[in-house]
């Protein structure tokens, strides 16, 4: 059974950054396709950024040029490096580990970008 577990979030100002770290535990991050979601108040779940077992990178519109997924594989770790953060990025992030029909999710951790 996989346990994920994020970290990083916190408050920020508009044009700040933050580094959210997912650290895996019982699985093996580079067997895994790997996201980071995001919730905002009232608002469904949308995929922020993903990175696959064979490192292909995708990126919401919303997140392009701006943020960065990168996967450690010796920390078990996948990282979320946000830039120029706006208000509208506040929300509860979430990174999640798939592979074929097993799907793991971390509890979340709360991004604020006060205006």
């Amino acid at each position: 059974q996989g346990l994920l577990a994020e970290s990083g979030g916190g408050l920020v100002q508009t044009g700040g950054s933050l580094r959210l770290s997912c650290k895996a535990h019982g699985i093996i991050p580079g067997r895994y396709n790997w996201g980071w979601y995001r919730q905002a108040p009232g608002k469904q779940r949308e995929l922020v950024a993903s990175i696959s077992s064979t490192d292909s990178i995708t990126y919401a519109d919303s997140a392009k040029g701006r943020f960065t997924i990168l996967r450690d594989n010796a920390d078990h770790t996948v990282v979320l490096q946000m830039n120029d953060l706006k208000p509208e990025d506040t929300a509860v992030y979430y990174c999640s580990a798939q592979l074929f029909r097993s799907r793991y999710w971390g509890r979340g951790t709360q991004v604020t970008v006060s205006s």
